[in-house]
Formats: structure tokens, C-alpha cells, sequence
């Protein structure tokens, strides 16, 4: 997909999401070009506030420290 987008311009928003988190999964999935991460069980607040991050992305680099 972000061999597709560097062809098109565009931007496809992907969030990782892990059945079982491993240590290191987070930093695999972002090094694979996922926009954010997240893994289950899923905490309502932490969904929220990573699809807000997203949303409003800041200037700087995004940090996402909902799980760790």
C-alpha cells in the first residue's frame, strides 16, 4: 500500500492491531509504515485516543504511548 502512495500522492491511514502483544510489536508494525498501533484487549479510551491522534496530527513527530 505505501508503494502505491508514493506512485499516487495519496495517504491510507493504517492502524495495527496484534491479538497477543509481543515486545516489540509496536515498534515493527510503525517501522512497516502503520500510522499507529494498538492491541487487544482493546481499552475504549486507548482507541479513542489513538484515532484522535490521528486525526489531529501534530507538527512534530507523533508519539503514541497508549500501551507502554
Amino acid at each position: 500500500m505505501r508503494e502505491q502512495e508514493k506512485k499516487s500522492g495519496g495517504h491510507l491511514t493504517i492502524i495495527a492491531m496484534t491479538a497477543c502483544a509481543m515486545h516489540g510489536d509496536r515498534e515493527r508494525c510503525l517501522a512497516a509504515g502503520m500510522d499507529g498501533y494498538i492491541s487487544k484487549p482493546i481499552k475504549p479510551q486507548d482507541l479513542y485516543a489513538l484515532l484522535q491522534d490521528l486525526a489531529m496530527p501534530t507538527a512534530s513527530v507523533k508519539t503514541l504511548t497508549l500501551l507502554g
